[in-house]
C-alpha cells in the first residue's frame, strides 16, 4: 500500500473501511435504465463517517485503499479537501475504485447497486497497513461490520482491534449488506467477534437481527450490552432511536424534513454520535443531535458533501418538527 501525504499520528477520529464513489441520479422517481444524468460524489460508509466528524471540527483520518486510476485521484482529493486525512489511504495497483449507483425513489426507497469486482480496494487492506499509533491512540476507533466479509481486512481489523485493547470509543457500526457475504450466518459471527473487541455498537434493526438475533429495539439494544459494549444505539427509523447503556436509556423521535435520498443520512447520524461522545454531552444530547444531522442529509442528494457544521444541525433542531409516533 503507498500513501501520498504525512499526517499527524493521533486523531480525534480513525475510521476504516468502504470508500469510493456514488454516482447517483439527476431525475428522481424513474430507474437507472430511464435516468439521463448523475452526479458524481466522494461515498462509502468509511469515508463519509469520516468527513462527518471533520466537519463537525474533528481531526479525522481514513484507513483504507482505492485504485490506481481517475476515480481513485478523485476520492483521494475530495477527502483532503473535506478535511480527512489520507495519510493512511492507500493506492491499490491492479483493483479499481468502487463505483456506487442508486435510483432515488423518496421518502423511503433508494436501492443500491454496489460495483466492487473482481473485490474492493478497501477488502485489501492488511495487517500490515495498519498504522498501530493512530490505531491504538486516536481518540475514536471507528469500523464497519462489512470490513470483516474477507480476507486480507477481516484479520487488519483483528490487528486493530488488538492495538485498542478495547479502549473506550471503539466503534462497531454494524452495517450489513448481504451482496458482500457468502451467507448470512458468517457476517453473525463476525458481528459476535467484532462486539467482544468494541465498546459501541450501532445498527438498525435488520442489523441487530443479523448481530444478536433481535428485532425488538428493547432487547436488541439489551442483547448487545449483554455481548459487552457499554453503549448500544439501535436505530428504528421513523420511531426515531433507542441508545442504551448498563446506566441510562433514551428515545429519541426524528426530525421532520422532506426526504430527497436517505442514503447518507446514517453516516452523518454516525459521525454526529462521535462528535457527542468525544464532547462528553449526556446520552440524549448526544442522540438528539445525531437525529438532527441524520436528517439534514437525507433532505439532501449527495452523501459526503452535505455532512452538516455543528452550527447547521443546531439550526435544524430549533427550526424543524418532530416526527410524531
Amino acid at each position: 500500500m503507498t500513501s501520498t501525504s504525512v499526517a499527524p499520528q493521533v486523531f480525534d477520529v480513525v475510521t476504516m473501511g468502504r470508500v469510493g464513489v456514488d454516482l447517483y441520479p439527476m431525475q428522481e422517481g424513474v430507474g437507472l435504465e430511464e435516468v439521463e444524468t448523475f452526479g458524481k460524489y466522494l461515498g462509502g460508509s468509511a469515508g463519509n463517517v469520516a468527513v462527518a466528524a471533520a466537519r463537525l471540527g474533528h481531526e479525522s483520518a481514513l484507513i483504507s485503499r482505492v485504485g490506481d486510476d481517475p476515480f481513485g485521484r478523485f476520492v483521494r482529493a475530495a477527502l483532503e479537501e473535506l478535511g480527512v486525512s489520507t495519510a493512511y489511504l492507500g493506492t491499490d495497483p491492479r483493483l479499481p475504485t468502487p463505483v456506487t449507483f442508486c435510483e432515488i425513489f423518496p421518502p423511503d426507497d433508494f436501492p443500491l447497486y454496489f460495483y466492487r469486482f473482481p473485490m474492493a480496494p478497501d477488502l485489501r487492506v492488511g495487517e500490515r497497513d495498519i498504522p498501530p499509533v493512530a490505531v491504538k491512540e486516536s481518540r475514536l476507533f471507528w469500523c464497519t461490520l462489512t470490513g470483516l466479509s474477507a480476507e486480507p481486512s477481516r484479520t487488519a481489523h483483528q490487528t486493530a482491534w488488538e492495538l485498542r485493547g478495547r479502549a473506550p470509543l471503539t466503534v462497531i457500526d454494524l452495517d450489513y449488506r448481504a451482496q458482500f457475504w457468502t451467507h448470512e450466518s458468517d457476517a453473525t459471527r463476525a458481528a459476535a467477534t467484532a462486539l467482544t473487541a468494541c465498546t459501541v455498537a450501532i445498527g438498525n434493526r435488520e442489523e441487530c437481527r443479523i448481530a444478536v438475533g433481535e428485532t425488538d429495539p428493547e432487547r436488541a439494544a439489551r442483547a448487545l450490552l449483554d455481548r459487552g459494549v457499554e453503549l448500544a444505539v439501535v436505530k428504528q427509523g421513523p420511531r426515531g432511536v433507542l441508545a442504551m447503556t448498563a446506566d441510562d436509556r433514551v428515545e429519541c423521535p426524528p426530525y421532520d424534513v422532506e426526504v430527497l435520498n436517505g442514503l447518507g443520512a446514517g453516516d452523518a447520524f454516525g459521525g454526529a454520535i462521535c462528535h457527542g461522545l468525544l464532547q462528553g454531552w449526556d446520552l440524549k444530547a448526544t442522540v438528539d443531535f445525531a437525529n438532527a444531522a441524520g436528517a439534514h442529509v437525507a433532505a439532501r442528494r449527495e452523501c459526503a458533501t452535505a455532512m452538516p457544521t455543528e452550527a447547521e444541525v443546531r439550526h435544524l433542531q430549533e427550526t424543524a418538527m418532530r416526527v410524531r409516533a
